[in-house]
């Protein structure tokens, strides 16, 4: 029987449909772990490993300077112009070499203070100091994610996705057992190095087509460009990420540290459903957007997307909020302050994947001032919104504050993009 045109040639589905199947499976991976660390280092020790996730998160965007999205864009622009690419990645190459060395320095001879800040303890600097020494290898396998990203080969890519987390998990079980919360620091720490090995088993071949490292220059021929992309990036993840290390210290300031295990708890179920749309993200929306240029195609595009995810991911987050309970008294039994922050998380999530298909019109057209304004006007909502809700409704409050700040920021968006089209529209005229 032969599937309907709709379903056989939808590129969006087919992403989605393969990115289900590997996150179905780090799902089922994600359970067992998730309940193993929730027992064995409590929901303090929690708190703590959402800090270190975090902060892997920020080193990706401060190592190489922010230059993923870039990555995507022009490989996808100019996949059959090598020489053109080379400029590329020879500026590229600069900008991790810079990025690395201060991420780097600043990581490893702040150490001390860095642990005290994050994790309340001075005693956790060695981590940080591995995590240093790791950060050239999170900056390479960041941009040749982009690079695969930007060929939209997102059959290999999923493949290496899932062998890299279930091999990281395996890391991360053997630190747990052995030497518990320091063993899974360290994991976290050394995960990126074991992502780039995978990567560069399945990828190295035809990495080498596009990157030859025999022909990259000191030049900063595409500097201006791709430093747009390191403005957004770091609006995007390294203050996000940051907002959420301070939003963490809140919690554990104003309430208690078990408190704030109960937030990253939620934080991390919500990141792991969300997985589904930034492969889709990167795969698919940035370099297909990249190629629309009128209102019409764009509108069609955008509706194409809707319909194809929005209804999955509304499923899936009802099954989550109706089963929330079971995975509560399953994998998080000692995390009891939990159940009242799905409604909202789930809610905000849902209103951010809207917001989020239209705001990646700004990635795919290098539109700085619209992403930036955009970003600091959510980020600024929900760290202010945070402190207001907190006051009255405790932990609740952030995952309320999460909620109000997606139904703003998607408004705002949708203006945005709307006043863009009708520029470009006007000046076609």
């Amino acid at each position: 029987m032969k599937l309907p045109k709709f379903l056989s040639g939808n590129i969006v589905l087919k992403i989605t449909s393969l990115n289900a199947a590997v996150i179905s499976v780090r799902l089922v991976v994600s359970f067992f772990v998730q309940k193993l660390l929730a027992a064995m280092v409590g929901d303090a020790g929690y708190a703590l490993v959402g800090q270190i996730r975090n902060l892997t998160a920020m080193l990706t965007s401060t190592s190489t300077l922010g230059v993923f999205n870039g990555a995507v864009k022009y490989v996808s622009e100019f996949r059959d112009n090598k020489s053109e690419l080379q400029k590329i990645f020879s500026t590229i190459s600069v900008f991790i070499l810079i990025g690395s060395f201060i991420s780097g320095a600043i990581l490893y001879f702040f150490a001390e203070p860095l642990s005290v800040s994050l994790f309340k303890d001075e005693s956790y600097d060695y981590v940080l100091k591995i995590l240093a020494l790791i950060i050239p290898f999170i900056a390479v396998n960041r941009v040749f994610s982009g690079v695969i990203n930007g060929l939209s080969d997102y059959k290999s890519y999923a493949k290496v996705e899932l062998v890299s987390y279930l091999l990281s998990t395996a890391i991360l079980l053997y630190g747990l057992f052995n030497f518990n919360l320091d063993g899974v620091l360290v994991a976290l720490a050394i995960a990126p190095l074991i992502q780039l090995i995978i990567l560069l088993v399945v990828f190295g071949k035809r990495l080498v087509l596009y990157v030859q490292p025999s022909k990259l220059k000191f030049s900063l021929i595409y500097k201006n460009q791709l430093l747009a992309f390191t403005i957004m990036s770091f609006v995007s993840t390294f203050l996000l990420n940051y907002i959420e290390i301070e939003l963490r210290n809140l919690i554990s300031n104003e309430i208690s540290l078990g408190e704030a295990g109960n937030w990253t708890a939620v934080m991390f179920i919500s990141k792991n459903y969300m997985v589904f749309a930034s492969g889709l993200f990167s795969l698919y929306v940035i370099p297909k957007f990249a190629s629309i240029h009128n209102k019409k195609d764009f509108k069609t595009e955008v509706l194409n997307i809707y319909k194809t995810i929005l209804p999955i991911f509304a499923l899936g987050m009802l099954v989550v909020y109706l089963v929330r309970n079971y995975i509560i008294q399953f994998v998080y039994p000692e995390f009891t302050g939990m159940e009242p922050l799905f409604k909202w998380q789930l809610l905000g999530d849902f209103i951010r994947l809207l917001a989020l298909v239209l705001a990646h019109q700004f990635l795919a057209k290098r539109l700085v001032k619209s992403f930036v304004i955009t970003e600091i006007i959510s980020l600024v909502l929900f760290f202010v919104l945070s402190q207001v809700f907190i006051q009255y409704y405790g932990t609740e409050g952030v995952v309320i504050a999460h909620f109000v700040r997606y139904i703003i920021y998607f408004i705002i968006v949708v203006f945005v993009v709307r006043a863009y089209y009708s520029n470009t529209d006007d000046s076609k005229a």
